[in-house]
């Protein structure tokens, strides 16, 4: 198994250029197609707005997404020569989570933006991507640097359907590791078996990789700050984990752990729900 296309979501937002080279790094690695893909959800104009100038203040708008496009193809266009690599870019003015969804049904893996703080749509369309996409989704946090994204592994493990997908997502970052190591954190289903973690050691031993199985109990501290803290102390660079919630006609409601690492992620976390 390997990942042969890849996409990745540009938006108007400073950090697509450090989004967009973790995708090309990826793609080199595998040998894939990369796909970057622009898709912006229309600006909120107040009511007051459009009733006094609504004609003149969607011509604004449209005029300023065409001009953020254009630069996000500039900076493609540069990061395509230097990587050499198989590329396309695509532009949709559709809604972004309706284009996200589209392109990738045909992609292995999507690379998003981590949500920035005090961006109420960013965090909603960050949720609603995990949880509806169908395919897993690398979160790429908006502070720092990511030259290399998979050397050293951690997977958060609770037994669970979205942690099994998420395992079997990343196999092949999972399979190309120096190291990678399975925690279950404050374990107490039976589905764990009688050791936990040991099982899905078991199953990736099976596909050639060699990862560890540990447990961490911290009884009344938060799952995604216990993930966060474990990541640090490991040095882990990419933490795997399954992606919790739901999303009923226009609430979205997060598991806790996957709203703490989408909010306060500190290395690039792969989702699959």
């Amino acid at each position: 198994m390997s990942y042969k296309t890849i996409l990745v979501h540009l938006d108007d937002h400073a950090r697509r250029a450090e989004r967009l080279q973790v995708g090309f790094n990826l793609a080199s690695s595998f040998d894939a197609h990369l796909v970057a893909l622009f898709a912006l959800d229309s600006a909120y104009i107040p009511s007051y707005a459009l009733a006094e100038g609504g004609s003149t203040m969607q011509g604004i708008e449209r005029r300023r997404r065409k001009e953020v496009a254009a630069q996000a193809e500039g900076e493609f266009r540069q990061a395509e020569r230097r990587a050499g690599g198989k590329a396309e870019w695509r532009l949709s003015m559709d809604g972004a989570l309706a284009a996200v969804s589209l392109s990738a049904r045909y992609a292995d893996l999507v690379v998003a933006a981590q949500p920035e703080p005090g961006d109420a749509a960013a965090k909603t369309f960050a949720g609603e991507l995990v949880l509806s996409v169908g395919r897993p989704v690398l979160f790429v946090p908006y502070a720092g640097r990511f030259q290399s994204v998979g050397k050293r592994i951690l997977v958060a493990w609770n037994a669970s359907r979205e942690a099994a997908r998420a395992v079997s997502d990343a196999l092949p970052l999972l399979a190309r590791a120096e190291s990678v190591e399975l925690v279950a954190f404050d374990p107490a289903s039976a589905d764990h078996g009688e050791v936990p973690a040991a099982d899905v050691a078991l199953y990736l031993a099976r596909h050639g990789v060699k990862a560890s199985a540990a447990r961490q109990s911290a009884p009344g501290l938060d799952i995604g700050a216990q993930i966060l803290s474990r990541a640090a102390d490991t040095g882990a660079e990419l933490v795997v984990m399954g992606g919790y919630g739901h999303s009923r006609l226009r609430e979205l409601v997060l598991g806790g752990a996957t709203r703490s690492m989408l909010e306060a992620m500190t290395v690039p976390v792969l989702m699959s729900h």
